[in-house]
This record gives C-alpha cells, sequence and structure tokens, in this order.
C-alpha cells in the first residue's frame, strides 16, 4: 500500500550489524545493564530461523555476541521458537544444534509461541515454557525436536518444553524478544508485559506497548490509504483475522489507526481446527459475502485478501491445498462480480508464491515456504493492458492512475497501465 520499496526491518538490523550499531543500540544494552545491575539473568526469545521473515537466526548470534562483550555470556539464555513454515519442516534440528547447547532454555514450536489468532491457549503453553519451567525436558534441545519427528511432529508444531536445569525467565530478569515482524509476536508480548517483566523488544509490536524498542518504526508518508483520506475518497479494507494486519496495519506502512473514511471489516478465522488443512476453506466464503455486501456503498478503493493458498500452503498438504485454491477461485469471482456491479474494475495479484510449489527439488518432500516465483496481476477492465514485468511497488501507483489521482511524490512506483 505504500508505492515504494520500503526499508525493511530486516535489512536494518542486518545493516546495524554489520556497522557495529547494533552493538551499541540503547535498548538492547539497557537490558543487559539493568540484568547486570541486579545480578540476573538475561533471556532471549524468538524465532530460530535462516527464514528472515518474522526473524533470523544471525540476530540471535549478535544478541550472543553482545552477552559475550557484557560479561553476560554465562547468564544468557535462549527460549527458541522452531519454524517449519518459511523454512523446511525439519530444519530445527539442525539450526538448534548451531547454538551453544548449554544455553538454551526451552523450545516451543511457533504454533504455539507465535499464536496471532487469539488462541491464547496456545500462547500460554509456550509462555508456561518460559516463564514456569514446565513441562520439563530431561534432554537435550536437540533430542527433543528429534523426538518430536519421530512421532511425526514437525518443527511448526512442537510442543513447547523446558530443558532441565536451565533457568527460567524470572522477575528481575530481563527479556529480548528478537522477532523484528510485529504481528506474529504480539500475543507473548502482552502476556510478559502483563506480568510486569522487563521486556525490550526487537521493534515496535504495538503502539500502546509500554517497553523498550530496538529499532522504532519508519515514518512512512503518502500512503494509499493516507492519499485517499486526502482526497475524502472512501476505502474498504476486508479480510479474515489470519490477513487482517496486512490490509490494514502493513498496508497502511505500519500505521494501526484507520484514516478518515477507511472501514474495516474483520472475519473470524476459523478456531475449531489446530491447522487449515483440516478446513482449507477456512473464512473465504464469509470473507467475500462480507465484501460484496458492503463495496457498493459508495467507496472509491477496496482492498480484501484471501488467506487460502498461503496459510494452507504453508501446511504442505496437497489435497488440502487444492481446496483452498478452488476455494478462493470461486470466491474471488463472487467478488470481482461485485465489484463489476459497483461500477469498478479490479486488479489481482499476490504478494508472493506458495501454493504453487508444494514439493521441494527431490520430488518428494513438502515444501512449506513462501516463494520468489513471479506473480500474476490481472486488469478487468477490458481494452486496457498492463506492461509486463512490474513490481510490487507499482501497484497503487496504477491503482491512483485507474482512480484518476495524482501519485505523490514519495511513491517511487509507476503505474503498468498500457
Amino acid at each position: 500500500g505504500s508505492g515504494r520499496i520500503l526499508d525493511q526491518d530486516f535489512q536494518r538490523v542486518n545493516r546495524s550489524i554489520a556497522d557495529g550499531t547494533f552493538f551499541e543500540n540503547a535498548a538492547f544494552v539497557g537490558a543487559f545493564e539493568r540484568a547486570k545491575q541486579r545480578g540476573t539473568n538475561v533471556h532471549l526469545l524468538g524465532l530460530v530461523s535462516y527464514g528472515g521473515v518474522h526473524s533470523h537466526i544471525e540476530h540471535l548470534r549478535a544478541l550472543l555476541e553482545l552477552a559475550r562483550r557484557q560479561g553476560m555470556e554465562d547468564r544468557t539464555f535462549i527460549h527458541a521458537f522452531t519454524d517449519g513454515r518459511d523454512v523446511s519442516p525439519h530444519s530445527a534440528v539442525h539450526d538448534l544444534a548451531e547454538l551453544p547447547e548449554d544455553r538454551i532454555a526451552s523450545v516451543s514450536g511457533r504454533y504455539y509461541a507465535m499464536d496471532r489468532d487469539q488462541r491464547w491457549e496456545r500462547t500460554e503453553r509456550a509462555y508456561a515454557a518460559i516463564v514456569s519451567g514446565r513441562p520439563v525436558w530431561g534432554q537435550t534441545p536437540v533430542v527433543a525436536v528429534q523426538a518430536s519427528y519421530d512421532r511425526g511432529v514437525t518443527d511448526e508444531f512442537i510442543e513447547p518444553v523446558a530443558i532441565e536445569d536451565r533457568p527460567s525467565l524470572g522477575q528481575g530478569d530481563a527479556a529480548i524478544f528478537f522477532n523484528f515482524r510485529p504481528d506474529r509476536a504480539r500475543q507473548l508480548a502482552i502476556k510478559l508485559l502483563d506480568a510486569e517483566f522487563d521486556l525490550t523488544t526487537m521493534t515496535r509490536y504495538h503502539e500502546d506497548f509500554d517497553c523498550p524498542v530496538a529499532f522504532e518504526e519508519q515514518n512512512v508518508s503518502e500512503t494509499m490509504a493516507e492519499v485517499l483520506a486526502e482526497h475524502d475518497a472512501r476505502q474498504l479494507h476486508v479480510a479474515e483475522t489470519e490477513k487482517y494486519a496486512h490490509v490494514t496495519y502493513f498496508f497502511n506502512g505500519g500505521r494501526e489507526d484507520e484514516w478518515a473514511g477507511e472501514t474495516r471489516i474483520l472475519v473470524p478465522s476459523p478456531r475449531d481446527v489446530p491447522s487449515y488443512d483440516h478446513k482449507p476453506e477456512m473464512s473465504a466464503r464469509e470473507v467475500a459475502a462480507r465484501f460484496a455486501d458492503e463495496v457498493g456503498k459508495g467507496y472509491a478503493f477496496a482492498v480484501v485478501n484471501f488467506a487460502n493458498p498461503d496459510m494452507v500452503g504453508h501446511t504442505g498438504s496437497i489435497p488440502a491445498v487444492i481446496k483452498a485454491v478452488e476455494t478462493t477461485d470461486a470466491c474471488l469471482g463472487g467478488v470481482v462480480e461485485a465489484v463489476e456491479r459497483a461500477g469498478g474494475v479490479s486488479l489481482i495479484t499476490a504478494d508472493h508464491g506458495n501454493a504453487e510449489q508444494m514439493l521441494e527439488a527431490d520430488g518428494t518432500s513438502p515444501h512449506t515456504a513462501h516463494t520468489t516465483n513471479p506473480v500474476p496481476l490481472i486488469l478487468t477492465k477490458e481494452g486496457m493492458g498492463l506492461m509486463e514485468k512490474g513490481e510490487l511497488s507499482d501497484l497503487m501507483p496504477t491503482a491512483l492512475a485507474l482512480l484518476g489521482f495524482a501519485q505523490p511524490l514519495q511513491m517511487t512506483g509507476k503505474s503498468l497501465l498500457r
């Protein structure tokens, strides 16, 4: 929604490590200093992964190096969340083996530690392993992961365990949450802040969180939503829970609040299944129905997200993904028809791939991560074409051109209309 290539938090952190400013960051150094003064421990919480979507293992290594420089190496512990979505579902056994084994205090699959669907019972299980030290696992973290594999449980779903004889996060300790993407870090952060733990976060997880932040939000002005508000043009944003942040917070350049004339519709994602391969249709039909009911009520612009191909694609179940794509296709047809009835045109695309590649190169292992394959862009206006080889940053300039609104200078993308 910004019409430009933004400086991603992943790269901001990477650059700070490369130029050394990471090790002078006041939020990080402050956490270590407070623990040092109190004679307590520092706990590093986050997704241990090479995925680069929510976190990166190199950021954790940098924090361990900072602990060494602060003389806190022996009082710093890791609470590792295992991935399995943005990387191979069997990566954790190798990734954890790269870390100092005696520093890992707990292991939790991201299904529990990084829920964003208000399933607090999942968050509670990860919290219990981190704070209460239960249930206890008497062997090494790598053995815990391998034991899960032996039961047919992959990285995402590894049940939270506390490693025996390692300290839990206690009052007086300092905690650093090193995920840079906010949406899947919020629930656990809320639990920790509500319990009044000394928490520092990599980025700003929510504007209401009262805690030190290492990398504050960037000011992204003149996004699509802001431009529409400046023109007094009404706008509609619709998604189910799993992708609601994508059509609001992320689409609006990291802004939580609505703009003038902005209507948001949140459709609850299913809560009666452990994962979406059990219900690949998710809430797509209600998303489409709510959108169709609303879009004809005087809106100049609308954005709607269907979560199915991505969320079900992450499960690696090919039959479920086929059902997810079929459902999305049918619902998308209804959306396009509703837009046409309202006198509008549709731009249809995706921000990355997933469902189109379900197997790894060996032809047998499930592929559960995003892809960087080119995605289509479809314009439903007869007699008008699109230029080839566009970028995601060109989408909003294209939409503004369709609306007849001037493109702000801050948007560096270009209209793809021809």
